[in-house]
């Protein structure tokens, strides 16, 4: 390895076929993210089948397609990661095979990233084009810091202490907030991906107009809840008559419902940010930081309603660019060469993993390390 790094990252964990080339500096050098809308969009869902023979048919060519917009050449790549779980299987499998293959044939490392914790390192990314990664100086936001993950298949709050070192203060005790964005927007008739349809419609709508619960909003903790506010949903529905919701009620329900979402996450992080104050308070310089990943992310919603909440808690917000929030290979290609810097590489007897939690000390609940 040279003085200057760059990682190839591949990405196939989910419905979005991705890779891309990034250096030391967070400098994303190339990039390829290939959407399977088209291929899911008429089961208003995603179907795992489907995502892996996507996934199989494209990776190849869109790997190609990054490598060669970085300008580079696979002599000129120190290592190659690819996101090892949680995700749905096939896909994974997919890309890790793609990556072994690419590391066998090069002579180079192979990175096993999780993709929860690319996400939640992201924001060091970014964070490091204005302060790049040397030997001694990893990257312009330092540890230990919060961080709010929020997609269609998690939603954590965790203390993110050093690479491979996260300890998880809250987890969904049972659906996603994405995925709750996601089932909510279908049950409204609403097309695929749901979450941003919701989002579009709710600024025009009345956010009060409809009565949602805030679920969990006053308990002690940091865990969250989304099913009942589902429920609710589907209630309100239904409340509308056989002929359904008009454009009118669509508005007003995509903000009531989104408008109850975000207090939701924002009660609880609130608590969380209560916790990390006090267990890390020693440890941070200046201001504590929340970063936020994910899909869910790229809510501008949420993300000012954080924005707010930091104000009000003297932490400082971090979020990645929208486009970095969602699925792509830049972020495992910087969650790989943070790893690399350590020396933290991956056999090729690696084995995908379907779930893999990122605090394994924590208790199991079927969606802290799960992608549904």
């Amino acid at each position: 390895m040279g003085d200057s790094l760059k990682v190839l990252g591949i990405e196939t964990s989910c419905d979005e076929t991705a890779a891309a080339v990034v250096d030391d500096t967070g400098a994303i050098l190339g990039e390829v993210v290939r959407s399977q809308y088209d291929d899911h969009a008429p089961f208003g869902g995603i179907v795992p089948e489907i995502a892996a023979r996507a996934h199989l048919e494209t990776v190849d060519a869109i790997v190609a397609e990054a490598m060669r917009r970085a300008g580079t050449g696979f002599d000129e790549i120190d290592a190659v990661a690819a996101t090892g779980g949680p995700g749905l299987i096939g896909g994974v499998i997919v890309g890790v095979m793609t990556a072994k293959a690419i590391a066998a044939a090069r002579n180079i490392p192979f990175i096993a990233v999780n993709h929860l914790e690319a996400h939640a390192l992201t924001a060091r990314m970014t964070a490091s084009m204005a302060a790049p990664m040397t030997a001694q100086k990893t990257g312009g936001l330092e540890f230990p810091y919060l961080v709010l993950l929020v997609s269609g298949g998690h939603t954590q709050l965790l203390i993110a202490e050093n690479i491979g070192k996260f300890r998880r203060l809250g987890t969904t005790i049972d659906d996603a907030v994405g995925e709750a964005f996601d089932k909510s927007a279908k049950m409204m008739g609403l097309d695929y991906p749901g979450g941003p349809a919701v989002e579009r419609l709710a600024r025009e709508g009345d956010r009060n107009r409809f009565a949602l619960p805030r679920p969990m909003k006053g308990r002690p903790g940091c865990d969250f809840s989304f099913s009942g506010l589902k429920t609710a949903v589907r209630h309100a529905v239904e409340g509308l008559g056989a002929a359904g919701p008009g454009e009118r009620d669509l508005a007003d329900l995509c903000a009531s419902f989104q408008a109850a979402a975000s207090e939701a996450l924002i009660d609880r992080t609130r608590n969380a940010i209560e916790m990390f104050q006090e267990s890390c308070g020693a440890r941070i310089r200046e201001k504590g930081v929340l970063v936020v990943g994910g899909g869910v992310a790229a809510n501008s919603a949420l993300r000012a309603a954080l924005e707010t909440l930091c104000e009000e808690t003297g932490m400082r917000f971090v979020a990645p660019a929208q486009k970095l929030c969602t699925d792509n290979g830049a972020m495992i290609a910087w969650a790989g060469l943070e790893r690399l810097r350590l020396g933290l590489t991956d056999g090729l007897d690696f084995a995908p993993r379907p779930r893999w939690p990122l605090d394994p000390d924590a208790p199991r609940r079927a969606f802290a390390g799960a992608k549904a």
